[in-house]
């Protein structure tokens, strides 16, 4: 049986973008994911605390994609739609340096 996959994208979002991010990432960028084959989940978190070891410098959110499996998530990735939208959510980086980790689920 195949088991999903997560993507997690540790960024630094400006500070003063800080709710027009959180307003496209709802209207704009959460429903064009959903629309996608193998689509199961995207949120989007807040770091409150480092509590053991340390934090990438700079990163205040965290991004996180499940997809069923990585050829879906893949179709999503390579899509005009998403170069668009993720275009624009990049653009209110305060860096364009972030962390893409992509994880299998094992139970």
């Amino acid at each position: 049986m195949s088991r999903s996959i997560q993507v997690f994208v540790d960024m630094a979002v400006d500070p003063a973008r800080e709710q027009e991010m959180l307003r496209y990432f709802e209207t704009t960028f959460r429903p064009a994911a959903k629309k996608f084959q193998g689509y199961l989940e995207v949120n989007l978190l807040k770091l409150r605390s480092v509590i053991v070891g340390n934090a990438p410098a700079g990163v205040n959110y965290r991004f996180e994609l499940s997809y069923e499996n990585e050829e879906l998530r893949q179709k999503w990735v390579t899509s005009d739609i998403h170069a668009e939208v993720w275009g624009t959510l990049e653009k209110m980086f305060s860096s364009p340096n972030y962390i893409v980790l992509l994880f299998d689920v094992v139970t």
